[in-house]
Formats: C-alpha cells, structure tokens, sequence
C-alpha cells in the first residue's frame, strides 16, 4: 500500500485545488444571482433565475462536456483542469445562489427600511446590513457545499484531469487490485469531508446569531 500513497496524496492535493476555486467562484456567481433575485430589476432577476433553474436541472457530467468538448466548437478551448474548475464552479455557483436567497430573504424586511431611513442608499444597507447578517445565517448549508465540493469534483477525471479518482485508476493499471485502492481511496474522500465538516462546524459555532 505505501507504495502507491504518494501518487494518491498528488491526486488529492488535484482534488483540493479543482474544489476551492470552485468553491470560490461559485461563492461570487452565487452571491451575485442571489442578489439579482432578490433586488435586482426584471431583467436581471430572470437571467439570474434561468441560470439557477438551468444549472441545478442538467447534471454536472453534462455541464463538464459541453465545457470541454462542446465549446471548441465555438473557437472556446479549455485545458481540462480549467474546464473541470469552470464547470464546477458554475454549478457550486447555482446552488450557493440559493444558500444566499434563502438567508437574505429570512432577514426582516423592516431592516432595509430602517436602514433607508436613517439616510444609508439600498447599496449601503444591503454591504453593512443584509450581507453580514445573511452570510451568518447561510453558513450550516453553505457548509455542506464546501465540504461535498472533493466529492463532486471527481467528475474531472471523465476529462483526464488527474485527481483523486484518475490517480487511483493509474495506480489499479499498475497493481491489479481495485478492491484495495478503491477502499483506501473512500477512506481518503471519508476522511476530507470529515476534517472539513468539523473545520466549517467550528466556524459556525463562533458566528452563528443566536436567538434569545
């Protein structure tokens, strides 16, 4: 087994990087649909519901192919670690958008308005207002995105990215024993959203809004 651990490590620190960039970008579309549901005009708010409709419709497989294999068609070529990273987070985008919404939206509407009457503009009351209260109260579902995000990004070795998954299928190629790889490979992903579940945890326990 230690021989082949190296190569699985190289394939987990893959999977790191494809998860947290993902992670990121899906906290920046996320946040930005969430707040064009929610404020935005008609337009903005529509575009915003179909990309959230669309996304969380059409299975991430799916959304990977037509990165990597559609859009060269159109003159648009990914390597494909950067099409497993947009892929991923664009589709973290759209189910973070609605972690965001939801918490907005139980933040009382009297706040806006008490905020737009001591002279602050919906920009400013929504900064210092709404977002700090709202992120607090997302965490517990953010949480789990964060801490799924290695498992779902498995789907990036379908397009020869080498992480976690591709890593232990070269290592199957060389030893002949899937079983054994395959179950050190479910303790590795086990033992990731484990650490980061209780690390998203200890997070929430410092800022949650307790109600009293």
């Amino acid at each position: 087994m230690i021989d082949y651990l190296g190569d699985l490590f190289e394939g987990l620190l893959v999977t790191f990087q494809l998860s947290f960039t993902a992670l990121g970008i899906g906290a920046i579309l996320g946040l930005a649909a969430a707040l064009a549901r929610k404020y935005g005009q008609k337009p903005i708010s529509y575009l915003a519901n179909v990309y959230i409709e669309l996304i969380r419709g059409t299975p991430l497989t799916v959304q990977l192919f037509i990165i990597y294999f559609g859009l060269p068609s159109l003159g648009l070529l990914f390597s494909p670690t950067l099409s497993a990273i947009v892929a991923l987070g664009i589709n973290s985008g759209a189910y973070q958008a609605e972690y965001f919404r939801g918490a907005i939206e139980s933040i009382g509407g009297g706040q806006m308005e008490a905020a737009l009457s001591v002279g602050m503009s919906r920009l400013q009351a929504i900064v210092r207002i709404i977002l700090p209260q709202a992120f607090r109260l997302a965490l517990p579902s953010w949480s789990n995105e964060a801490a799924y995000l290695p498992k779902y990004s498995s789907v990036a070795f379908l397009v020869t990215v080498p992480e976690l998954l591709a890593r232990s299928k070269m290592v199957i190629s060389r030893n002949l024993n899937p079983l054994e790889v395959y179950f050190v490979v479910g303790l590795i992903y086990l033992a990731t959203i484990a650490t980061i579940s209780k690390i998203l945890d200890m997070i929430y326990e410092r800022y949650k809004i307790t109600v009293e």
